[in-house]
């Protein structure tokens, strides 16, 4: 999903074939409007347009990449962690049927990490009878193929007027789910898996809010490589007669509060690509595009798959 204000790469048909333009989206109608970098305004007709790819607002780095996936990895450990050939292997009980990817995945975080590790990757799993995900974030690897889950992680900075919330109403933080945080999120994550955060001497805390009967949602800190403290804010529900009432902003609102309380300074939120209104929230609270990731079945790369 693209909105005004984003940046954009787009093309489009002119009479001799296509082109593109980059630049920052102006309008959507009646005509699609793209402010160039040298300030040129672009107007296309919604018909001559091929495709529209949304752009992080900065150069992003595969290095800085690499670190915040190390720290939203950190935030959804599973039980059991093993490292291999730089990737970060992550499983837990529970979750081999597909409840929370990002806990029952692997993520290639140092720069030795290829394809040549697959094999021992698809072994460690299968001798836990689940299948070999792998997290592949945007331009870290030669791979190709579509795969699942195409996911957006939008980015934030925790500014210093960012303060402390109370969770509104009957709200309540606290540093494990309790039956109603359980009961509103739906999903059948073990409370384990839920409150892992960290692994081996990399730290990491983690909090759950509830808007009694109406909310729920999670935040972890955790630090990258190069030292930042991500906030990474996740498993945010809100009850279907609940919605439109503000509740999963105020959740977001106190769960950055309660991050910037531990020395966060930077926040991320991984949203699937055609979650639109979750998109539409984070957009809203500052949240900006900072890459992309899917995932895929590890054993569909193997050479006899």
């Amino acid at each position: 999903m693209t909105s005004v204000g984003d940046r954009v790469s787009l093309r489009y048909r002119l009479p001799d074939g296509l082109t593109d333009v980059v630049g920052e989206l102006a309008a959507l109608s009646p005509l699609i409007s793209v402010r160039t970098k040298s300030g040129e305004m672009v107007h296309i007709a919604p018909a001559d347009v091929v495709s529209m790819r949304e752009l992080s607002h900065v150069t992003v780095r595969n290095s800085e990449i690499r670190e915040l996936e190390h720290a939203a990895a950190l935030a959804w450990p599973g039980t059991e962690q093993h490292w291999c050939d730089g990737w970060l292997l992550r499983a837990g009980p529970g979750i081999g049927e597909g409840h929370t990817s990002r806990a029952n995945s692997a993520v290639p975080l140092l720069f030795e990490a290829n394809l040549h590790a697959l094999p021992t990757i698809v072994d460690w799993y299968a001798r836990r009878g689940l299948p070999a995900w792998l997290a592949l974030p945007e331009r870290l690897l030669p791979v190709k193929t579509p795969g699942t889950k195409p996911t957006r992680v939008l980015v934030r900075d925790i500014t210093p007027d960012i303060t402390p919330e109370d969770v509104p109403g009957d709200g309540t933080l606290r540093p494990s789910p309790d039956a109603e945080w359980l009961r509103i999120y739906e999903r059948a994550v073990p409370v384990e898996v839920l409150t892992a955060v960290g692994t081996g001497e990399e730290a990491g805390e983690v909090t759950f809010a509830t808007v009694e009967g109406a909310a729920v949602g999670r935040a972890a800190v955790t630090t990258a490589p190069g030292g930042t403290r991500w906030a990474g804010l996740s498993a945010v529900r809100v009850t279907e007669d609940s919605r439109r009432r503000g509740h999963a902003r105020a959740v977001c609102s106190a769960l950055l509060g309660w991050a910037a309380t531990r020395g966060a300074t930077r926040a991320y939120v991984q949203v699937l690509a055609d979650n639109s209104p979750a998109a539409t929230l984070y957009h809203s609270m500052g949240f900006r595009l900072h890459h992309t990731l899917r995932y895929l079945r590890a054993e569909s790369l193997l050479p006899h798959a």
